[in-house]
């Protein structure tokens, strides 16, 4: 019988993979070993938890868990080379890793490895980490694609809403992150790159975050749907090179209405004079929606920011908190 591995299945297909290999395993209760800390299970890579894999640990936890008891997963420290996926149902589900520096999920899939058909599998069957479920959480951990500079590589998709990062780290060169769809706040998080590294049509909050730039390149690519009023935003951060000749765009429009806002964010070198790039179709300069407060840094004087970006006001940058940019008709607080 010929079995296709699970890394080049379609979205659908790979889901049902996933039900099928988790549906009869046993759901077991772990305490870390920590006196003030509770986990639902533990992952370690040395065999001393119920799972050795942080896919196994997924399947294992129920579908729909309460919202008076969500999972919990502790990841011990270790490097897990694996490809992980969150299906639609494993909703109020957390991964929390011992230490984002000693605690690895890594692959290194990218678009240009062929598929079962012959063809190229593409920019979205990549990631390393897939969420697909709403209510997620991820602490303390790093998710890394390893392929380098060999084209459209994800580190991370997220198709969730409700989504939260915190103190993680998120490597790759080019589309580290894909928001595809969904809210989704990071915190603390290091999020490192080159090419259109932060990408796609979600609504993201970066609160006090550490931006990459691995080489030449640009940090976002937005395709921000056009009744959407924010796309990525980013307040407190720090963006920084490699080295001191890498040099970046803040962002340009993968889509028309692309919208993206930093604030008090201090820049270093790194940051081109002009800040964004048009994608070479000037036509976007009309609707892409990027904008600055507070700047600072060397990367950070105004006045040769290409004209068709603005600088918002102390009152507006003031009114673009977490709580109205994701809070949505559910009014979500993070």
């Amino acid at each position: 019988m010929k079995i296709t591995p699970l890394f080049i299945l379609r979205p659908r297909e790979w889901a049902a993979a996933v039900l099928a290999l988790g549906a009869f395993l046993p759901v077991p209760k772990a305490d870390s070993g920590d006196p003030g800390a509770k986990f639902s299970a533990v992952v370690a890579a040395d065999g001393s938890g119920q799972f050795i894999s942080v896919q196994a640990a997924i399947d294992a936890a129920p579908q729909l868990a309460p919202p008076s008891a969500p999972w919990v997963i502790r990841v011990k420290e270790g490097v897990y080379r694996e490809r992980v996926y969150i299906q639609r149902e494993k909703r109020l589900l957390r991964l929390v890793g011992d230490d984002p520096e000693r605690t690895v999920i890594e692959f290194d899939l990218y678009a240009n490895v062929l598929g079962p058909d012959g063809k190229r599998i593409g920019t979205f069957l990549t990631p390393t980490l897939w969420v697909d479920a709403d209510d997620f959480g991820i602490e303390n951990l790093t998710v890394a694609n390893t392929a380098g500079p060999k084209g459209q590589a994800l580190a991370l998709r997220v198709d969730g809403d409700r989504v939260v990062f915190k103190n993680c780290r998120f490597l790759g060169w080019q589309d580290t992150i894909l928001g595809n769809r969904g809210r989704h706040y990071y915190n603390g998080c290091t999020i490192a790159g080159a090419v259109d590294f932060i990408f796609g049509a979600a609504t993201e909050f970066y609160e006090s975050c550490r931006i990459r730039c691995l080489g030449d390149g640009y940090i976002t690519a937005a395709s921000t749907p056009e009744a959407e009023p924010f796309g990525f935003v980013f307040d407190n951060c720090e963006i920084a090179g490699d080295s001191p000749a890498v040099r970046t765009y803040l962002g340009r429009p993968w889509r028309a209405y692309a919208s993206a806002t930093f604030l008090n964010t201090r820049m270093t070198e790194v940051v081109r004079p002009a800040g964004w790039q048009n994608w070479n179709q000037p036509e976007r300069e009309k609707t892409a929606r990027y904008a600055e407060f507070g700047s600072t840094g060397e990367g950070a004087d105004p006045s040769g920011r290409v004209p068709w970006a603005r600088t918002v006001s102390a009152a507006e940058a003031k009114a673009i908190t977490v709580e109205r940019v994701l809070g949505g008709q559910d009014g979500w607080k993070p």
